[in-house]
């Protein structure tokens, strides 16, 4: 039932963001859409909610528990800017805006930026991990949440690798074609 249920939270969540960012920009219902996009955590509402009843209800604490955790973990950390990002894109698509900046390319900026979304994967990490401890103290029970005290580590590890990754990108700088430091015109002006 959990694995159905995040499944449904995800497409819930596309649903949501493309029906929000339609009314916005493309039925000229800023309202509306605004009113949508606001509507997408009550999906992560749900599936806690739906978690902890069947935790109530006796079920066994097993792997779906721990998604669902990682999945609300997750959505708390990234979803913010995956929303801004695709406002940003259809803003101007359909709503006549400038196209939004890209990220940097190049250098430290790269780096910095690299280091702002490992951040969203720390953050969801934590929100995982106090919602399995929780978990973990509602079932109270230890020889049962071995599966729940698992997915923390899974959470955590997680979020080291990107962690790893974020770093190469400021020990190893990636220079634009050519060998320079410098950033290219273009990217300058996008940042500004």
């Amino acid at each position: 039932m959990i694995v159905a249920l995040i499944a449904a939270c995800e497409i819930g969540f596309w649903v949501l963001l493309a029906a929000g960012l339609a009314c916005r920009y493309v039925l000229r219902m800023p309202r509306t859409g605004l009113v949508l996009l606001l509507c997408e955590p009550l999906l992560e509402l749900v599936l806690l909610v739906a978690t902890a009843l069947d935790l109530r209800n006796g079920a066994e604490p097993n792997w779906t528990h721990g998604l669902a955790a990682l999945y609300i973990g997750y959505t708390v950390g990234h979803g913010h800017r995956t929303v801004k990002w695709l406002d940003g894109h259809a803003a101007h698509r359909f709503g006549g805006a400038p196209p939004p900046p890209k990220p940097p390319r190049y250098g430290m900026a790269r780096a910095r930026h690299e280091g702002k979304v490992w951040l969203g994967s720390v953050a969801g990490a934590a929100v995982a991990t106090v919602l399995l401890q929780l978990a973990i103290w509602y079932v109270d029970d230890p020889s049962r949440v071995t599966s729940l005290e698992s997915w923390r580590y899974v959470a955590w590890r997680a979020a080291g690798i990107h962690g790893l990754v974020a770093l190469s990108y400021l020990v190893w700088p990636r220079k634009p074609e050519g060998g320079k430091d410098t950033v290219p015109a273009r990217e300058e002006s996008v940042r500004r």
